[in-house]
């Protein structure tokens, strides 16, 4: 019998997810003392979110795209979450947002990571 591949790699969640947080926390740190960057916190912060997808994809090919696709969602999801915890913890964004743009971002990821899939390759049995 076959057995089927993990849905996740967790090294692979657990490094994109750090990156992807120390790139949030980054954006949110200096967002918080230079409003230009604060003004970007959305575009900002959903992109390093796909980009957490992007390396979730790299670092657990060959994936198959339901696997990337949650790979990423988590890694841009949870690095969001931390990085918008921290931005209401400073003032700089209201506290719905911590709902909002998780979600946003974990969206991000999640495309992040199925576009990655196409550009680091297909798992063979799932091409």
């Amino acid at each position: 019998t076959l057995i089927p591949p993990p849905m996740l790699s967790s090294r692979a969640v657990i490094t994109a997810t750090i990156i992807g947080t120390v790139l949030q926390l980054a954006m949110v740190i200096s967002g918080h003392s230079m409003p230009a960057v604060a003004e970007q916190f959305a575009v900002g912060g959903m992109s390093i979110s796909a980009i957490a997808g992007l390396i979730y994809a790299k670092l657990a090919a060959p994936q198959t795209t339901g696997g990337a696709a949650v790979g990423g969602l988590v890694a841009g999801g949870v690095s969001a979450l931390i990085g918008i915890a921290l931005s209401c913890y400073l003032g700089d964004v209201e506290p719905m947002i911590l709902a909002m743009g998780t979600g946003s971002s974990a969206v991000a990821g999640l495309i992040g990571g199925v576009l990655g899939r196409f550009i680091f390759g297909a798992s063979p049995a799932a091409a």
